[in-house]
């Protein structure tokens, strides 16, 4: 997927990064990563770090359109994708609705459930749940999670009897919204979405009770596998699925969706991400390799996204 605009078709081009989410530093290197991509390929790009004057900044400096690198709360969850539509700047990736569903894991989850999607049991925690009634409802381990923080900030699997609640705690120190998931046991693969294409599946594999940040980030002992493993039939089956939960959720131009396959060879889906990390160990940039695009090009295919209309768009103004 090759872009077929000039480096002028894109006028001026805000790279928004940083933020004041949990994911910050991450969104940091991703934002560098792709400024850097773009000013490589003479677009004319310039990096912000997003803080309270942005709305100001972005209307004073004369940008055609914005490319969204932030990650986590008030970037990857429609908070800054309805200011970019009020100022009328195109930007990169999903609407306001698909991003705020994408960055919410419980009502994704909810929205799955909803289309016939297979993802896990689950069970919203509260400060006053019946723990044990919880653990013995999904089973141990299980996986608890703030429902809208990414990276997998605050995640923590709980393998003994008792340990859900202090669990539910270290989750509640980063969101109100918190769950409980049924814990699948097997293997765990990423489907990168670009456009209306799925990229090869990546298999994931570390010696962590789970994808973690730190295995997510800093650690060498994670391996990534792709071709993933699994023949073509059953992967084509696989970035189908992802495609509909995608879809299902009203995510689009690009993003992941992350899922399990459990034992006996069932898909599970995990959560979508409408702004993944685009560092030297994410997921996308790795999928598109192994679809035959280096880094400027799939930065460069991520910035066409601002070009689509977004669903829902059509029809708005009758």
């Amino acid at each position: 997927m090759s872009s077929e605009r000039s480096a002028q078709d894109y006028g001026r081009v805000a790279v928004l990064m940083g933020g004041r989410s949990a994911e910050r530093a991450v969104s940091l290197k991703s934002g560098a990563a792709v400024l850097a991509a773009l000013q490589g390929q003479g677009i004319d790009a310039v990096g912000i770090d997003v803080g309270p004057g942005v709305l100001d900044e972005l209307a004073r400096g004369g940008f055609d359109r914005a490319f969204i690198a932030l990650h986590g709360r008030g970037g990857e969850d429609g908070v800054m994708q309805g200011a970019l539509e009020v100022l009328g700047l195109p930007y990169t990736g999903s609407g306001v609705l698909g991003s705020a569903l994408g960055m919410d894991k419980l009502r994704s989850k909810q929205v799955f459930i909803g289309a016939g999607l297979p993802t896990p049991r689950y069970v919203q925690l509260r400060p006053d749940s019946d723990f044990a009634a919880v653990e013995r409802e999904l089973g141990l381990p299980l996986m608890v999670k703030p429902a809208h923080e990414g990276s997998s900030v605050g995640m923590s699997k709980v393998t003994e009897a008792g340990g859900l609640a202090a669990a539910y705690r270290e989750a509640a120190r980063y969101d109100r919204v918190v769950m409980a998931e049924q814990w699948i046991t097997g293997a765990e693969y990423t489907v990168a979405v670009l456009g209306t294409r799925a990229l090869p599946m990546i298999r994931l594999e570390t010696p962590h009770a789970f994808y973690d940040y730190e295995a997510k980030y800093q650690a060498n002992t994670t391996r990534y596998h792709c071709p993933c493993g699994l023949d073509a039939e059953t992967e084509r089956a696989f970035q189908a699925l992802a495609l509909a939960a995608f879809e299902a959720i009203g995510a689009g131009g690009w993003g992941r969706v992350d899922l399990m396959v459990s034992e006996d060879g069932r898909p599970w889906l995990i959560e979508a991400n409408t702004v993944p990390g685009m560092t030297d160990h994410s997921l996308v940039p790795m999928a598109a390799r192994a679809a035959g695009m280096d880094f400027p090009a799939l930065v460069r295919a991520v910035l066409d996204t601002s070009f689509a209309a977004r669903a829902g768009q059509e029809g708005a103004d009758g």
